[in-house]
């Protein structure tokens, strides 16, 4: 049990600093700006794709005022009232209009996409066709999808009515908490789908649960401090609604990131508790991988990596393929993945350490055993490397700086006496 919950607390601290390494802050003020535009596109297009269809008549009516009700604070009566006024109206623009808010619309979810891709290390964003279809996707399938699901609950909420209460179990508790579900099925459906990577959807589900939860938390906690603090009236006045709509904005988005932080880093959840093992140590696996990968004539992806035992989490991946892409030993392939696109016979393990970005490790950093067969003959150079070491530049600071004589002269042909 201690070792459990010392893994939980790093955990969350590693998830944390990834938080913070990765400038979330900096992109949730970003998204802040696009948001603040592209708000009124993403509901007049929603409502656009809902008026199409007779079936859904007046429910995009419904889905703004429940949207507004639940998924922003108790104080934000006046927003809803501005958000609510600015949507009729652009409701009433010509399709020249609406096709200039769709794109408008599409740029928000471009940044949003960016984001993600910097929290998952995606190298590559989707372009052209992919891209238009995956926000096209969103744009019409979740209004299309909301509406289903409102006109759904709303027929059961009349069965319900008409039957009594007792005529179907759990009606009023799963109505209850419908702005929940909502919020956990929109955020799961984000995380899996925005980033241009494979994510698990039970990971998904777990990061979209959190941030639901803390939206509810934070949802809470910014209405309450609305009214007990209201001295932001007195120092704003009647413009005092933009600022805290705007700060509204920036907690929310955090709390995205947040979430997104966590579903990417739980599928190396177990991967983060590896220690011991250096990065040269998994730059030359990598390489190993590499170098049997080109005897087959196949290319190498982070899986087969995986498969041979050197469990990288992405954004270590990452590092080696930029290191590995700048000393030109390894290219992109056509149909995916990365080949050698150099004679290692020609490259020296010197080379490599002396030019790698990580440092060299010390004995006592190295695991007592790796299933590597270049790992027994590597140590055993480490440590005489270390002694070496050792007898070189063993003398005292005092001797170095002050006492020339009695410093160790290095004989060979590299040497300066």
């Amino acid at each position: 049990m201690r070792q459990r919950y010392d893994d939980a607390i790093e955990f969350w601290r590693f998830l944390w600093q990834r938080f913070l390494d990765d400038r979330a802050p900096n992109s949730a003020a970003a998204l802040t700006y696009t948001t603040l535009f592209a708000v009124v596109p993403m509901m007049t297009v929603t409502f656009a794709m809902l008026s199409a269809i007779p079936t859904f008549g007046g429910v995009g009516e419904q889905i703004q005022s429940f949207i507004l009700r639940n998924f922003l604070p108790a104080s934000g009566e006046t927003v809803r009232e501005y958000l609510m006024g600015f949507t009729t109206q652009a409701r009433q623009l010509t399709w020249l209009g609406v096709l200039f808010l769709a794109i408008t619309a599409f740029t928000m979810l471009v940044t949003v996409e960016k984001a993600f891709n910097t929290i998952w290390r995606v190298r590559q964003p989707r372009r052209g066709v992919s891209s238009f279809l995956l926000y096209w996707a969103i744009l019409s399938l979740g209004p299309l999808l909301l509406g289903t699901g409102f006109v759904v609950s709303t027929y059961i909420t009349s069965l319900s009515l008409i039957s009594g209460p007792d005529a179907i179990i759990g009606v009023k508790t799963l109505l209850r908490y419908m702005p929940l579900l909502s919020s956990v099925a929109a955020f799961t459906l984000i995380y899996a789908t925005v980033p241009n990577t494979r994510v698990p959807v039970k990971h998904a589900l777990i990061g979209g649960a959190l941030a639901a939860l803390l939206f509810e938390v934070a949802k809470m906690l910014f209405g309450l401090y609305v009214r007990l603090f209201p001295g932001y009236q007195l120092i704003y006045g009647a413009f005092a609604t933009v600022p805290l709509f705007l700060l509204w904005v920036y907690l929310s988005w955090l709390i995205v990131l947040f979430g997104a932080e966590l579903v990417c880093n739980l599928s190396s959840s177990r991967i983060w508790r590896r220690r011991g093992v250096p990065r040269l140590l998994v730059l030359l696996g990598v390489l190993r991988v590499f170098h049997d990968r080109q005897l087959l004539g196949e290319s190498v992806a982070l899986r087969d990596v995986h498969r041979q035992g050197w469990r990288l989490p992405e954004d270590e991946w990452d590092e080696v393929l930029d290191f590995l892409e700048r000393e030109q030993l390894i290219c992109r392939a056509t149909g995916g993945g990365w080949v050698l696109c150099r004679d290692l016979a020609h490259y020296s393990l010197h080379r490599l350490i002396s030019r790698n970005p990580w440092p060299i490790p010390r004995p006592e950093q190295l695991p007592a055993s790796l299933d590597e067969a270049w790992y027994p003959p590597f140590r055993k150079a480490l440590e005489q490397f270390q002694q070496h070491q050792q007898a070189l530049f063993g003398a005292s600071l005092a001797v170095w700086l002050q006492s020339h004589d009695q410093v160790p002269v290095v004989k060979g042909p590299d040497s300066v006496e």
